[in-house]
């Protein structure tokens, strides 16, 4: 810890706090009525490329048109992707970075639910794959309980093997 001419101490955020809470901010443009998510691309701690779930470019999103098909349908969280208008933080962050700088590269995701509550943050299946696609080598995540989870292979996140690094935010 650092000292501020006498004042209390200084915490100085860890790399994997830093971008969460990146990750974080960059949910807050989510166009999505049921949860907002944000993914942060990073390589040697410069940020590669973010992005956000919403609607793809040109279309109309759920919080301009006021509805949510799969609210409206009473359809659990991952299930029926397909009618769900919108692209996940992790797609459209893979899609906005360019693939040299990806090669190694670790993805941060987080992401809210029910007003401030965090939302697991673990890709889905499709989002594992498009990371892996990317050959992104490594993964950290909030998890609903408001700890950082550090995927070190992204194989990995297949299995239940991962470790939590952190204790919860806040």
């Amino acid at each position: 810890m650092t000292h501020n001419n006498g004042k209390r101490p200084f915490k100085r955020l860890s790399w994997d706090e830093y971008f969460i809470e990146i990750s974080m901010v960059v949910s807050s443009r989510a166009t999505c009525l049921r949860r907002r998510y944000g993914a942060v691309i990073v390589k040697d701690n410069v940020i590669v490329s973010t992005g956000y779930n919403g609607a793809p470019r040109g279309s109309v999103n759920c919080t301009d048109r006021g509805t949510c098909r799969r609210q409206e349908l009473n359809i659990p969280a991952g299930e029926r992707y397909e009618l769900c208008e919108a692209v996940h933080a992790e797609q459209n962050a893979i899609i906005n970075g360019t693939p040299e700088r990806m090669k190694d590269s670790t993805i941060y995701i987080a992401g809210y639910e029910d007003g401030d509550m965090f939302a697991e943050g673990k890709p889905c299946l499709l989002c594992g794959r498009m990371i892996r696609n990317a050959q992104i080598k490594q993964v950290v995540y909030l998890s609903k309980d408001g700890s950082i989870v550090r995927v070190e292979d992204v194989r990995e996140l297949d299995t239940a093997r991962v470790a939590v690094e952190h204790q919860p935010l806040g």
